[in-house]
């Protein structure tokens, strides 16, 4: 790694979080989080100054993050969305939704926390229209979004040397919109959705902030409109 500043993102092995990382590279040195080891070596390979930095994100522990001392942006991009009606949706949906969505970004910022604080760091956590509204068979993803956000309102008043941002994303074209879909036994219609790129400069927006400026939080929704 160079003199270059620091970012971790997590979820790097495609989608939203492989489109942070390109949109970093230019500025950043990058350790690239997941568990696809093969797209992540892939991803390292295209991006001079990264690595990979393979992690069960839901086991994460100190061993993990031994290293690294100074941390100037962490992307949490990471998640899960099963659908289901409340009436019907086990307690393990439930926990394992919270677990990734939740509990595994709390428990990595906390453990980074020194190596951000060092850096007076950028933390950004990919949010989703469901942090700001929940609709039928959206419960336990919603709730999880919901808790995002609280935990980033949290963490902006608790660290206040850290810049903290929430982005709210509508649908995206992604492989998890994909299993989305097949879910809400819809048709996929990436053209009326936002590309992993268009997320990708919002984050670049709020990292490369002035330091006069707080980017608190960001919605970017489709300009093709809602889809049902």
């Amino acid at each position: 790694m160079s003199e270059r500043p620091l970012a971790l993102v997590t979820g790097a092995s495609r989608g939203v979080g492989a489109a942070v990382a390109r949109a970093l590279a230019p500025t950043h040195d990058l350790l690239l989080g997941g568990r696809d080891t093969a797209a992540l070596a892939a991803l390292s390979a295209e991006l001079p100054g990264s690595r990979p930095w393979p992690v069960e994100l839901t086991s994460v522990t100190e061993a993990d993050v031994a290293g690294i001392d100074r941390l100037d942006v962490l992307v949490h991009s990471a998640g899960v969305a099963i659908l289901g009606r409340i009436a019907t949706t086990p307690a393990e949906v439930w926990r394992r939704t919270l677990d990734l969505n939740v509990v595994a970004v709390a428990e990595l910022t906390r453990l980074l926390l020194p190596a951000l604080r060092a850096a007076q760091g950028r933390v950004v956590l990919i949010n989703s229209g469901a942090g700001l509204r929940a609709n039928p068979d959206w419960g336990p993803y919603a709730a999880s979004k919901f808790a995002l956000r609280a935990f980033a309102d949290a963490l902006r008043l608790e660290e206040p040397a850290l810049r903290v941002t929430s982005v709210y994303p509508g649908r995206i074209d992604t492989d998890m919109q994909r299993g989305v879909r097949e879910q809400e036994g819809a048709a996929y219609e990436p053209d009326r959705y936002l590309t992993p790129e268009s997320v990708a400069r919002v984050v670049l927006t709020a990292v490369s902030a002035t330091p006069d400026a707080h980017v608190t939080e960001i919605t970017v929704r489709p300009s093709a409109g809602p889809v049902n």
